[in-house]
């Protein structure tokens, strides 16, 4: 499970940078769960061939990730969220406005992403 999230969350930030025809592959064994077999009689190729193709797809993406960071900084950004939004439901609770102080470093660090 954990695996197809990852491809997805790849797809969704690079699937763009594949060509075409990866692109066409990869959808059809990550988003319709279609089988090596099912997809190679459908596009003229080997079964092996289009294993090969998903796994280097798998590898293209990853490097992209490697490179430019974009998930982690997506999933970061939404970390910093979540937790500025807990700290203005406290504010909202309390009236302690300390708590802007550290609303206001997560904020910039946010930006600094």
């Amino acid at each position: 499970m954990e695996n197809i999230v990852r491809q997805n969350l790849l797809y969704d930030f690079y699937g763009e940078l594949l060509t075409e025809h990866q692109r066409n592959v990869y959808e059809d064994v990550v988003f319709h769960d279609l089988s090596l077999g099912e997809i190679a009689e459908e596009r003229g190729i080997s079964r092996q061939g289009v294993s090969d193709l998903v796994r280097r797809c798998d590898r293209i993406l990853a490097g992209y990730e490697e490179k430019l960071h974009l998930i982690s900084k997506f999933q970061e950004t939404g970390r910093m969220v979540a937790e500025i939004q807990t700290l203005v439901g406290r504010l909202r609770e309390t009236g302690d406005m300390t708590l802007i102080d550290e609303i206001d470093r997560i904020s910039a660090c946010i930006t600094q992403l």
